[in-house]
């Protein structure tokens, strides 16, 4: 009996020996395949190899997780979480790649918190660095299935590694926008701004998210900023005219759409605004002007034809108050004018009443009494 129970016990010592040899050695074999990997990495090789070098690796590190000891040591985690999650970027199965991206979650968890003294730094940021790039294709996918919460909850954790890429920080915004977080767009959208972006979007966007919360300075600010950075942006001037005029700031309007026509005289709406700054402000003479000069690039352009339409029936009226003996004269010639450019206007649009409204103010004022009751008719119709 003293023989058996002998050779037993040196049996089981023998035994525990030869378990924690192999265990190390696992541990070995997985520190190796880090090495391998990025002599592969170097040398170009294909995801295949690279997958057979990071195949062995994982499994080395799974038998060393699952020993009593070696699973305690936070380089067995940190190794597969790095080699996880370069299967998780690498693999082009799908469901191949998504169980790896879980499993070096899990790992990188368990590394960060076994690693008192941060020995395996370097691996648990490669291994950060590998999920974040794969929360950016997941994010991606949610983006393009227009499920944007996901697509934001994603995109938020993979900006915020990567602070200085303004491409994310916009995405990040706009899936933040499609879901109404606009305290989480305006952030992130600033965040690319700041770190250099230029893309005019960034502007308009910010623009109308400080125009929502009432902050019209900053709002108009903004848009300054962003001309300065794309002058010839035609929606920037845009917006940022039509954000003066919204606000009644007609005087700053009117200077920007004058410095923008030197630039751009092929606008039509450019020279309609102009001409509507003036006509509101008694400038008639330079509204005809400008609304001639839209005209000039489309004679079709309803809105200009309309107003100049109202701007000769205002003159028409202005000239009857001069004590002048052409005064009727005068008088005669603008409303001429007003109903050729209402009768185009109606030609283009013949639904619309207020047009027929001042034909009809004209052809009275002419004593047309047939045309007035025609255009009263086509009233009853709308």
């Amino acid at each position: 009996m003293s023989k058996i129970s002998f050779f037993s016990t040196v049996f089981l010592v023998v035994t525990t020996c030869n378990m924690a040899f192999s265990q190390k050695s696992q541990l070995l074999i997985a520190r190796n395949s880090v090495g391998k990997l990025q002599i592969a990495i170097n040398n170009k090789q294909d995801a295949n190899a690279q997958l057979g070098i990071i195949g062995e690796g994982i499994r080395a590190s799974e038998a060393a997780q699952n020993d009593k000891k070696t699973k305690k040591w936070p380089e067995t985690w940190a190794i597969k979480a790095y080699l996880s999650s370069y299967v998780a970027i690498t693999d082009p199965n799908e469901g191949n790649s998504d169980k790896y991206y879980a499993l070096a979650i899990d790992a990188i968890d368990s590394a960060k918190r076994l690693d008192k003294f941060q020995t395996n730094t370097r691996l648990v940021e490669a291994s950060i660095y590998n999920i974040n790039i794969k929360k950016q294709e997941k994010a991606n996918a949610a983006f393009a299935k227009n499920d944007f919460t996901a697509a934001f909850g994603l995109l938020k954790e993979v900006s915020d590694f990567f602070p200085k890429d303004t491409a994310l920080a916009i995405n990040t915004a706009l899936a933040a926008q499609n879901i109404r977080g606009f305290d989480n767009a305006l952030e992130y959208f600033k965040r690319a701004k700041e770190n250099g972006a230029k893309n005019p979007a960034i502007f308009q966007n910010l623009s109308n998210i400080y125009t929502s919360k009432l902050d019209v300075d900053q709002a108009i600010k903004i848009l300054e900023d962003g001309i300065k950075l794309n002058p010839s942006d035609v929606n920037l001037n845009n917006n940022y005219i039509n954000l003066l005029l919204d606000n009644e700031r007609y005087n700053e309007a009117a200077k920007v759409i004058e410095n923008t026509l030197k630039a751009d005289t092929s606008n039509k709406l450019l020279y309609f605004l102009y001409g509507y700054l003036h006509q509101t402000g008694s400038g008639l003479g330079t509204a005809e002007l400008a609304y001639n000069k839209a005209l000039d690039i489309d004679e079709n352009y309803f809105d200009a034809l309309y107003q100049l339409g109202v701007a000769y029936i205002q003159s028409a009226n202005e000239a009857l108050k001069l004590n002048s003996a052409d005064k009727n004269q005068k008088f005669t010639s603008f409303i001429n004018r007003a109903e050729v450019s209402l009768l185009q206007a109606h030609e283009i649009n013949q639904n619309d009443k207020p047009t027929v409204q001042l034909l009809i103010e004209i052809y009275t004022r002419k004593n047309k009494l047939d045309k007035v009751q025609e255009l009263k008719s086509k009233l009853e119709e709308f």
